[in-house]
């Protein structure tokens, strides 16, 4: 397909508008509204799930893929839109990345059973995917890296705000008689609307002329089925076959096929969807590994504590959504004031070693919960996490935006958005592995094998135990989730080491439109 440009688009030789910071910020209100609701979708059904299933008459079977299927969607469309962002229109993607979110969530509003419930949700996540992707590249085309740090830093706080406070809305919204679960996917459809508004009015970016461009589909499509296949494996496996398994050989193998064929046609192709020149760059390589690793401890974080506070501690919905606030609280903070300083001093790498080494000792704490661990204690634990992770988030993405030419830009922060994305996927499926097998064993000591045997793999009611055996089945989680942070520690010091080796850059001055208007100059 051959990408052919209206006159008006910019050239070489018309250089990109110089904003003021009124137009950044006014352009920064719609993109953080449509980055907020992206994200709020995938976390948002989470306490909701239960009473979904329940009332389409679900089985437990499909429980997961309610969730499953929108990131599968998302993650594995995050490089075709970056790609696309480097072809056409980013004004005209990122609204339509919206659009497509507005439908499916109106589909899963109102959805009348389970299977439109989740086709629905893999409408949903091709919108978030796009959203996802575009928002930060946008960002890189407006604003130079010497003044993106204040910038990244809310949009960093955004991303964690959204990812944490999504179970606590969807709680609320369930627990409220007169809204229920349906408002868990209406609520996003007016701040959707209200994006796309935002956006018509205030977000203005020349469009470049290319010519004689071709998306390489074939290369997309192979990407989009290896990574899908092996995100299907990697949330079944240890649930509906076991991890040493027929079905796990036969995914993996088919999955690792997939991306080799993708390597493979990517390498030939004249215009790349996932350029790989680019991890010839070593910030590139080296942030696109911390990234991934920086995936498992924020959705690892966020999934595990949920469940510790609901049966290891006993508190409802609602009460675990608001236990989470410090994780938020230390995001928030951390992100905002790196961004900040960022920008004033122009440094950036202290902060990344910082955020790792505080993301480290933050696992490390959590690994010491019981059920006895008072909230005070806990939420102290979790704002050092929120720090750690806030320091990290988007100033990875930043120093990749700062080493590579212009014309990478959106192919360079889609790939590090999907490797951060994948680890999370990965990552909360192998912990939460670690999680069943730890609660198997803790029961079958306690209880003997006729406990697990009986239970299968449902999540105990503590309301319907007796107080005795409540103690010892709280006890045996706030064990078991302990055991995941541990585990997830060495995660995070690989991510320590990746960044340590990253060379710190000074950050240009342009934006990425005045940087690719200079490239295309210089090749004419």
């Amino acid at each position: 397909m051959t990408v052919n440009t209206a006159p008006a688009e910019a050239s070489p030789e018309t250089p990109p508008e110089v904003r003021s910071r009124r137009d950044v910020i006014q352009a920064m209100s719609g993109l953080m509204l449509g980055m907020f609701v992206s994200i709020l979708a995938s976390t948002i059904v989470s306490n909701a799930l239960p009473r979904i299933i329940a009332d389409l008459n679900g089985s437990q079977s499909v429980y997961t893929w309610v969730v499953t299927t929108e990131l599968l969607a998302m993650t594995a469309t995050v490089p075709l839109w970056g790609k696309l962002a480097d072809l056409y229109s980013r004004k005209f993607l990122i609204q339509a990345s919206l659009g497509l979110f507005v439908i499916g969530s109106l589909i899963a509003g109102f959805s009348p059973n389970v299977e439109v419930l989740i086709a629905s949700r893999v409408v949903q996540g091709l919108g978030a995917g796009g959203m996802t992707a575009l928002a930060t590249i946008v960002m890189a085309a407006m604003i130079p890296p010497r003044e993106l740090g204040r910038y990244s830093g809310i949009f960093g706080a955004v991303f964690g705000v959204g990812t944490v406070a999504g179970p606590l809305i969807g709680g609320l919204l369930v627990d409220t008689s007169w809204l229920g679960w349906r408002w868990c996917f209406f609520i996003g459809v007016p701040f959707s609307l209200a994006a796309i508004y935002l956006l018509q009015r205030t977000l203005h970016l020349p469009l470049v002329r290319k010519e004689n461009v071709k998306i390489d589909y074939l290369g997309a499509a192979l990407i989009v089925g290896g990574v899908s296949t092996l995100l299907v494996w990697s949330t079944l496996a240890g649930n509906k076959f076991d991890w040493w398994s027929g079905w796990t050989a036969a995914l993996v193998l088919t999955g690792v096929v997939l991306l080799a064929l993708a390597v493979w046609v990517e390498s030939r192709a004249a215009d790349p969807i996932v350029p790989l020149s680019i991890f010839r760059n070593r910030t590139v390589s080296l942030a696109t590994v911390a990234s991934a690793l920086v995936g498992v401890a924020m959705f690892g974080g966020t999934v595990f504590l949920s469940q510790y506070f609901q049966i290891g501690l006993g508190k409802t919905p609602t009460q675990a959504g608001l236990l989470s606030l410090p994780l938020i609280f230390g995001l928030l903070v951390s992100s905002t004031v790196a961004g900040q300083l960022i920008t004033r001093y122009g440094r950036w790498k202290a902060f990344l070693v910082a955020g790792s080494a505080i993301m480290v000792g933050g696992m490390l704490l959590l690994s010491t919960i019981t059920a006895q661990t008072t909230v005070f204690v806990v939420s102290v634990h979790m704002v050092v996490l929120g720090i750690g992770v806030g320091l990290l988030m988007q100033n990875l993405v930043l120093a990749a935006q700062n080493d590579v030419p212009a014309k990478d830009l959106g192919a360079t922060t889609s790939t590090l958005t999907f490797f951060r994305s994948l680890g999370g996927a990965i990552g909360v499926s192998a912990l939460g592995a670690v999680l069943a097998n730890k609660v198997t064993s803790l029961m079958t000591e306690k209880f003997g094998p006729l406990a697990t045997s009986s239970g299968g793999d449902s999540v105990p009611d503590l309301s319907a135990l007796p107080a005795p055996v409540k103690a010892i089945v709280s006890e045996i989680y706030a064990t078991a989730t302990a055991e995941i942070f541990l585990v997830g520690a060495p995660f995070a010091v690989l991510a320590l080491l990746a960044v340590l080796f990253i060379k710190e850059k000074p950050l240009k001055t342009q934006s990425g439109d005045e940087r690719l208007a200079a490239e295309m100059a210089a090749t004419h």
